[in-house]
C-alpha cells in the first residue's frame, strides 16, 4: 500500500472514532435522541391492539417508588362495534380510577370503530392509581379489562415523570382548605338588634300604658277613667 493510501485510511479511521466519542458525550438515552421508546403491545381478539403500556411515577428518575402512579396506553380497535375498557389492575397498586380529561370520574371508557384512545397525558383522559409500590425503571404486570373482549395482561414499563413522559406523571391531588387553628379567636358575631332592649326581671314599665294596648294573656287593658 503506498504511503498516501495509509494516510487516507488512518484519517478516516480518526473521524470514525471522533464521531462515536461525540455521539456518547451527547448521551445515547431516548430523550437525546428524540426517540419514543419501544415498549409493551399487545392485541385483544382480532380488533383490539394496546401499544405503549408504561406506568409512569412521580419525578424520581431510579429506584423504588411508592405513592400515586398513571398508567398510559393508546388503545386502537379496528372493529365495527365500540369496545369498552372497564378497569386496569397494576400489580402492587391495585385498580386505577378512571377519569376524562377534566377529571370526572368514568365507569368506563368507550373506544369507537376505527378509533384510537390515548390514555394518559394533558388533555387525556386518566388512570390513576392511588398508591402504588414499583421500581422504576422496571416491569410491572398490568391487566387490561374489556366489557366483551375479555381480559388482556402485559409487562408494563416503569418510567419517572421525566424526559419523554413529563407531564404524564400523577399531578397532585388538591387539598382541602385548612381549619382555623385551635385557640384561634372566631369573628365576633354581629351585634343583636335587640341588644340592650332586654327589661330586667321585676322592673316596671316606664310611663302609662296605651290605652287597649294587649296583655300577655292577650285581653285588653281597660281605658283609665
Amino acid at each position: 500500500m503506498s504511503r498516501s493510501l495509509r494516510r487516507g485510511s488512518l484519517a478516516a479511521i480518526a473521524a470514525i472514532a471522533i464521531a462515536s466519542l461525540s455521539a456518547c458525550a451527547a448521551g445515547n438515552n431516548a430523550e437525546t435522541l428524540e426517540v419514543k421508546p419501544d415498549n409493551t403491545s399487545v392485541t385483544l381478539g382480532t380488533d383490539l391492539r394496546l401499544n405503549n403500556i408504561v406506568v409512569v411515577t412521580g419525578d424520581e428518575t431510579s429506584g423504588e417508588h411508592t405513592g400515586p402512579a398513571n398508567v398510559t396506553v393508546n388503545i386502537s380497535n379496528t372493529g365495527a362495534e365500540p369496545a369498552k375498557l372497564e378497569s386496569i389492575s397494576v400489580e402492587g397498586g391495585g385498580t386505577a380510577t378512571l377519569t376524562d380529561p377534566s377529571g370526572a370520574p368514568l365507569k368506563e371508557l368507550i373506544i369507537k370503530p376505527g378509533d384510537a384512545v390515548l390514555l394518559g397525558g394533558p388533555g387525556q383522559p386518566t388512570a390513576r392509581l392511588a398508591s402504588a409500590t414499583l421500581q422504576v425503571g422496571g416491569f410491572v404486570p398490568t391487566t387490561f379489562a374489556f366489557e366483551k373482549a375479555g381480559q388482556v395482561q402485559a409487562e408494563a414499563a416503569v418510567y419517572a415523570n421525566f424526559g419523554y413522559y413529563k407531564g404524564f406523571g400523577p399531578t397532585p391531588t388538591p387539598s382541602a382548605p385548612a381549619s382555623p387553628a385551635a385557640g384561634t379567636a372566631s369573628p365576633a358575631a354581629a351585634p343583636s338588634p335587640t341588644a340592650g332592649a332586654t327589661a330586667t326581671a321585676g322592673a316596671k314599665p316606664t310611663g302609662p300604658a296605651a290605652s287597649g294596648s294587649p296583655t300577655a294573656s292577650g285581653s285588653p287593658i281597660a281605658a283609665a277613667h
